[in-house]
């Protein structure tokens, strides 16, 4: 039998495999820096894991992470809610909030349009989507997906379908970013710099 670490320890590291971007050798150092190091503290990341994994569950309205039926973003009763921002993924909600540009609500679609992997529109809140817009008539539908094909068919197919409704549909604005050259820049990226660009200076 070939020498190898005892089975609870490989049981470890292939549930530690299991996450993403973690190989099998990420996995047994991860594994032997938890028991090796002074600083790790299994028994608290465990308890933790399963705290988060009984607590945690995804909001009715916008789909972010909470603690009750609606998160803090849906509960705050000094939002506009004019406006209605939608998402990929819950994990972008906090960057667009973080920048302080944006006081209305929010909607994850908790992905993308991507027929090769088998994700369409059933598999993503479109039609919580709807009844949002059919219930709260927001004044404007701000699309912040990406730019990667799936992302712009996803918004087109959005727009398409909203049309109907009457609402107001916007995309955010994409161009250089903050502190690049246009040496730097890609063909695209520049293309949609020029399609996309703003009045400056005084008339």
């Amino acid at each position: 039998m070939p020498l190898d670490y005892p089975e609870s320890f490989r049981e470890l590291t292939r549930e530690l495999r299991r996450l993403p971007g973690v190989g099998p050798r990420g996995a047994e150092r991860i594994a032997l820096w938890m028991f090796r190091s002074p600083h790790a503290s299994p028994r608290a990341l465990s308890r933790a894991v399963e705290t988060a994994c009984a607590q945690l569950k995804t909001c009715k309205l916008c789909g972010f992470f909470t603690h009750e039926e609606f998160c803090f973003l849906c509960s705050e009763e000094d939002r506009s809610g004019k406006e209605l921002c939608v998402v990929e993924m819950i994990t972008d909600i906090l960057p667009l909030e973080r920048t302080g540009a944006f006081r209305g609500r929010y909607h994850a679609l908790g992905g993308k349009l991507s027929p090769l992997t088998g994700i369409g529109p059933e598999q993503l809140r479109v039609s919580e989507l709807i009844d949002r817009i059919a219930a709260e008539t927001p004044s404007e539908i701000i699309l912040a997906l990406g730019s990667d094909i799936e992302g712009e068919a996803t918004a087109h197919y959005l727009a398409e379908l909203i049309s109907s409704t009457k609402v107001k549909v916007t995309r955010l604005a994409q161009g250089l970013p903050a502190g690049g050259g246009i040496e730097y820049a890609d063909q695209r990226t520049l293309q949609r710099a020029l399609l996309h660009r703003n009045l400056f200076g005084t008339p």
